[in-house]
């Protein structure tokens, strides 16, 4: 195994005795919610996986290593640590060379759980193409998320609800399957849009049955130069917003952002942060409850995948 991976005893143990381990990102710890809701929903997101049967692996850069299980107090220190980078795949390498602690994104996430041999991913929702802004002048400009490309490489499974309502979404999806990264709707016909359930724009395909969706993603990791797949899991229902509702909260954020000069990597923090406000916390509360119950769904697959590859053999 890469030298540079640290197993906590747990995740190493469950992976030799070829037992369910779900990944997790540590970005929604660091940057992705605010005290003390980060360390809350970190735990929870950790305790959903063991409540199914399943083995936490959330991951980081700490002490020169990439870690694959963090304690509670490696979250606490990940989340408090002053010099903390944001890390995508492409920040690894060079997190690693200067001994800097790293919070894992999407991208980054995918790349450690290949390489420890991890099938499954939960998180909240993944990054995408981001919207031309309003007024823009000029020719338009390309803000691509790092999570597609990454996604389309590895072959694991990001259980997700969609991506997050900021972005462009129908090309967002246009870009997944020119990738060729299966959409996959767990229990849904519509790509999830984070906040919201609604999107009215399709999923590759529907199921209703994890032995069935655990069956799907088997057989495409069986294809040559197959990735990664996304499986798309709503909002929880009795905190989901209408599209409607997202959709006057972000263009106010973008108009805000477009106001104050906000681009690039600081766009979509400066937009979940105004959302936040406007919502009168709702978005906050909302994003924590769909990345445990993403959390959740994820160890309910990655069993449904043991147990498929059992019954082959």
């Amino acid at each position: 195994m890469n030298d540079r991976l640290l197993l906590t005893p747990e995740v190493a143990d469950a992976l030799s005795d070829n037992r369910p381990v779900v990944a997790l990102e540590s970005s929604i710890v660091a940057q992705g919610l605010p005290e003390p809701d980060n360390l809350i929903v970190g735990r929870a997101m950790q305790d959903a996986v063991r409540d199914q049967g399943a083995v936490p692996a959330m991951t980081a850069v700490l002490g020169g290593r990439l870690r694959v299980g963090l304690s509670d107090d490696d979250m606490a220190r990940l989340a408090n640590a002053p010099d903390g980078r944001k890390c995508g795949g492409r920040d690894l390498g060079a997190v690693l060379a200067l001994g800097l602690p790293g919070a894992t994104t999407v991208s980054a996430t995918v790349a450690i759980a290949a390489a420890a041999g991890i099938a499954v991913f939960g998180t909240g929702g993944i990054g995408g193409v981001h919207r031309q802004p309003d007024g823009a002048g000029g020719p338009a400009r390309a803000d691509i998320s790092a999570d597609l490309l990454a996604m389309s490489r590895a072959p694991v499974a990001v259980v997700s609800s969609g991506a997050k309502s900021l972005l462009d979404l129908p090309t967002t999806l246009e870009m997944l399957e020119a990738l060729g990264v299966p959409v996959l709707g767990f229990a849904c016909d519509q790509f999830p849009a984070f906040y919201s359930a609604e999107s009215a724009l399709p999923v590759s395909h529907r199921f209703d049955d994890l032995g069935q969706l655990a069956a799907a993603l088997t057989h495409h990791w069986v294809l040559p130069h197959s990735g990664g797949a996304l499986v798309c899991n709503p909002p929880p229902a009795k905190l989901a917003m209408t599209g409607d509702e997202v959709e006057v909260l972000v263009q106010g954020a973008n108009k805000a952002a477009g106001a104050a000069g906000i681009t690039g990597a600081a766009l979509t923090p400066f937009v979940l942060a105004h959302m936040r406000t406007a919502s009168q916390d709702r978005t906050l509360h909302l994003n924590g409850a769909l990345a445990i119950a993403n959390a959740a769904l994820a160890a309910r697959l990655a069993l449904a995948l043991k147990a498929g590859l059992e019954t082959a053999h």
